[in-house]
């Protein structure tokens, strides 16, 4: 493995237990990055407003990606680079999720939004991301600020397949991929979590070979794609295994700090 200068890292499902907690090995084996002078940020899904309980415990200095990297922000949440679903695109998405019987949020940079208060995962959603969303009648008003849209479902063959047909119907207008089993993002064209690695490997001047990535879903290969060195976690389905460079074990059993004593080993 390549000497590491930046580790990037998946946040649900990776850095947190499926409880939603930071262990405090996580937290250590960061601070342990940080004393021996390795880049460390992370890149979600999440929305801006889902990050922020992190950077302080994790001395998160560097910029965030937000919206499966669409969105980059400065550690005080403040817009780097921040990128749009095309009306059009969020449009149809949402009237295919709706077909599906799949429930809809729209996420926009500073608000959750969505329709149903007692959705599925709304609940589920509000722990994760410690934010209430917005409650309204109609998406159409926001479609213009769209940063991401979200089908979730616990069906998750049926979301699979919602998948499909969302990539079809916006083809090159904006990606749809599952960052968790029942949840479905549509994110703004061009921009994913392996871009927010380029970005930020050449904002520090480092080689994407001295890059180390560590997820866990569909969301994460792009940036598996870009880095030298990539883990997945021990609770990554079999194909997202098959994608990294190395596996760690998984996130309930501190597999995000096995991983970086690997990356350490190499100082």
């Amino acid at each position: 493995m390549t000497r590491i200068a930046l580790v990037v890292s998946d946040v649900d499902g990776t850095l947190l237990t499926k409880d939603k907690i930071l262990t405090d090995g996580a937290r250590a084996a960061v601070g342990k990055l940080h004393e021996a002078g390795i880049g460390f940020t992370i890149v979600s899904s999440r929305p801006t407003i889902g990050m922020d309980f992190l950077i302080e415990p994790l001395s998160i200095e560097l910029p965030i990606g937000a919206f499966n990297g669409s969105s980059i922000v400065d550690p005080q949440l403040r817009p780097i680079e921040q990128h749009l679903i095309p009306p059009a695109a969020a449009q149809r998405s949402i009237e295919i999720l709706r077909d599906h019987g799949v429930d809809i949020w729209l996420f926009t940079n500073d608000r959750w939004l969505t329709r149903n208060r007692d959705g599925e995962y709304v609940a589920h959603e509000q722990r994760t991301i410690k934010h209430d969303p917005t409650i309204v009648t109609d998406f159409a008003p926001y479609l213009d600020k769209a940063c991401k849209i979200v089908g979730a479902s616990s069906d998750a063959a049926l979301l699979q397949g919602c998948e499909a047909v969302v990539r079809q119907a916006v083809g090159s207008e904006a990606l749809a991929v599952r960052s968790q089993t029942y949840y479905l993002d549509v994110t703004p064209p061009g921009h994913d979590k392996g871009t927010f690695v380029e970005a930020t490997a050449r904002r520090l001047g480092v080689s994407l070979q001295n890059v180390a990535t560590i997820g866990d879903m569909q969301n994460d290969l792009a940036m598996f794609a870009k880095s030298g060195t990539s883990f997945a976690m021990g609770n990554a389905s079999d194909d997202v295994k098959a994608r990294a460079t190395h596996v760690t074990d998984t996130n309930e059993r501190d597999g995000f700090a096995r991983a970086m004593e690997a990356v350490l080993q190499l100082r």
